[in-house]
């Protein structure tokens, strides 16, 4: 899917190439940011992103793979926002709301209907992203209750 800015958001195998690298990236980043024990949750089966429980997404400016996310199904009628990243140099330029919006179609194709997400205090540009999308702070659900001190969680009803 292409959208108005040249940003191509495409599904990938969540153990390609392209993804390694942009999920350590991720990770480093993550870990930099937040280095107090418990304060990370890297954890995402590929599994759930497989056809039919989830989808994970590579976005391309140029041919040039520049950010990811996933989406996982949950109980309920829930799915996750999992591993949303854009490179730090293609910050500001929309590659995220790109991400956010094709994330956003892959959890109404799986039926949900709610996006639920966990993102840290310290995320001040993906706080107002997700906000700016509609989302609100909800309580913390899943393993991000053990850290209460650096999650915050947001969710956002799907029509």
């Amino acid at each position: 899917m292409r959208d108005s800015l040249g940003v191509d958001v495409v599904r990938r195998s969540i153990v390609g190439d392209e993804a390694t690298r942009l999920i350590a990236a991720l990770n480093a980043e993550l870990s930099a940011l937040y280095p107090e024990p418990g304060a990370t949750h890297f954890r995402l089966d590929p599994a759930e992103v497989a056809p039919g429980r989830g989808a994970f997404v590579v976005a391309y400016v140029g041919g040039a793979p520049v950010g990811c996310g996933a989406v996982r199904r949950l109980e309920g009628g829930d799915a996750e926002l999992k591993r949303m990243y854009v490179d730090p140099s293609r910050r500001g330029r929309g590659i995220g709301r790109a991400l956010l919006a094709a994330l956003e179609a892959e959890a109404r194709a799986l039926g949900a209907r709610r996006l639920v997400l966990e993102t840290g205090i310290r995320q001040t540009a993906a706080l107002a992203l997700y906000r700016n999308a509609g989302f609100v702070e909800i309580p913390a659900f899943g393993e991000y209750v053990a850290s209460p001190g650096t999650s915050v969680c947001l969710a956002k009803p799907l029509a």
